[in-house]
């Protein structure tokens, strides 16, 4: 067995302390540093605010015995907050069938318990490596990102969201972020909270839009042991693993008036009650939100209170369409060529100019998220080191037909689900950056459709 020991930081998170134990003094021998974890609940702060090159996950805690049900929805979990992530899975219920759902899912590997010490010394070291292998891979940004930003573009109407993101990041104001699906709410709201005073702290994502309404306070704000049927042990909410940090509530515009008035209770009194108790429990968190829908319209047709509108809305920051600011559309195709074209290890280096043409008449609908998919697309089908117009703009012929014969929202979008999924071999991360949905949504529509 190798004696070689990497500079990496591993988290182990298993409810059985010997296995802890065993699996701690095997790798502490070859790592930096390992840390351990019996109760998976404080996965979500361990991952928020430490940064592990490597996450051996138990696939089994007290909800089941051997689904490994649980597993996936902590790898789900880990995945939402950390991407980049490389999980390791294991579990003494394992098969073939089961470990080929995790590599789907987004592990980077699977072991079996009890392990061999070669094999799972091998497997942590094999993820590590790669992890490091695709960070260093990683292509340098491009020249037209602003400075001290992770946001490509110089156009007048970014330079002003931008001035005013720095303005309002030194403060605790609460944000609300305005703009078309794909025009990079996100990526805003984390540049917000990079430049605050809250950086080292949490940056707590929410998608509204995927949380059932069933679910809404269980995961905003945590439930206690017994608060129902599912709840075998205390749970943190998303409220109070972003304390002290910056929680980011997108697609707001999507809960419905009853969740609403709990969201407002909460950010009245600044404290979370979970589901079954009495306590309140204090919490500081920045606030931004994110929607795409027309709020004030909403307020005024009764379909969003107007009160929390006005709590949340301190500084509005509207996001312009990629259509509105032309001058960065090169810069972002240029950038998206460089990153997948070093990721996918292609010789394709520039675009021609007939494409640079075409990108700039053509009006993205879709925003940066269809730029993004379109040149990955691209990059990944070209043969040449000259990106070609026809690599980028190819027609769909099963879209063509679906407009011409109708709209059909719900087959049509359970047919590029299918696609997506078909094109990705069932991998539920790439698919889903592929569709520009969180796992989370994405698992959603593959139960309603029953893909």
């Amino acid at each position: 067995m190798t004696t070689t020991t990497l500079p990496g930081k591993i988290l182990i998170v298993d409810d059985d302390m010997d296995v802890l134990r065993a699996a701690r003094l095997l790798l502490k021998r070859h790592f930096g540093q390992v840390d351990f974890e019996r109760n998976p609940q404080k996965i979500p702060y361990l991952v928020s605010n430490f940064e592990y090159d490597v996450i051996l996950l138990d696939m089994n805690f007290t909800r089941d015995l051997s689904s490994g049900k649980e597993g996936f929805e902590w790898l789900d979990r880990i995945l939402d907050i950390q991407p980049s992530a490389a999980v390791v899975m294991f579990t003494a219920y394992g098969d073939v069938e089961m470990a080929v759902r995790a590599i789907k899912a987004g592990a980077a590997d699977f072991v079996l318990k009890p392990w061999e010490n070669e094999k799972l010394l091998a497997t942590m070291q094999g993820a590590y490596n790669k992890k490091h292998q695709h960070k260093d891979k990683v292509a340098p940004p491009s020249p037209a990102t602003n400075n001290n930003s992770s946001i490509i573009g110089n156009s007048p109407s970014m330079m002003a969201v931008l001035d005013t993101a720095e303005r309002v990041a030194g403060t605790d104001a609460n944000v609300l972020i305005l703009g078309e699906n794909g025009t990079g709410k996100d990526m805003l709201a984390r540049h917000i909270h990079q430049l605050s005073h809250r950086t080292s702290h949490p940056f707590v994502s929410v998608d509204l839009g995927a949380i059932s309404e069933s679910l809404f306070e269980s995961e905003l704000f945590g439930h206690v042991k017994g608060a129902f049927t599912d709840a075998r042990e205390d749970r943190v909410g998303r409220f109070e693993e972003a304390n002290k940090g910056t929680i980011f509530l997108d697609e707001l515009g999507n809960i419905s008036l009853p969740l609403q008035a709990k969201l407002l209770t909460v950010l009245q009194n600044r404290s979370v009650t979970k589901v079954g108790s009495n306590k309140a429990n204090p919490v500081d968190v920045r606030l931004i939100c994110a929607t795409n829908r027309n709020i004030q319209q909403m307020a005024a047709q009764h379909l969003f209170r107007q009160d929390l509108l006005y709590r949340i809305n301190t500084i509005e920051i509207h996001l312009p369409p990629l259509r509105e600011r032309q001058e960065d559309i090169i810069a972002l195709a240029e950038h998206f060529l460089q990153l997948y074209s070093s990721k996918y290890k292609r010789p394709v280096n520039s675009l021609h100019e007939s494409l640079v043409q075409q990108l700039l008449q053509y009006d993205w609908p879709g925003n940066i998220r269809e730029l993004q998919h379109a040149m990955e697309r691209a990059v990944i089908l070209s043969q040449g080191k000259v990106l070609q117009a026809k690599d980028v703009f190819v027609k769909n012929p099963v879209q063509e037909t679906q407009l011409n014969t109708g709209y059909n929202l719900e087959e049509m979008e359970r047919n590029i689900i299918t696609q997506a999924m078909k094109k990705c071999n069932g991998n539920i991360t790439e698919a889903a950056r592929e569709l520009g949905l969180s796992r989370a949504a994405l698992y959603r529509r593959l139960e309603k459709y029953n893909i």
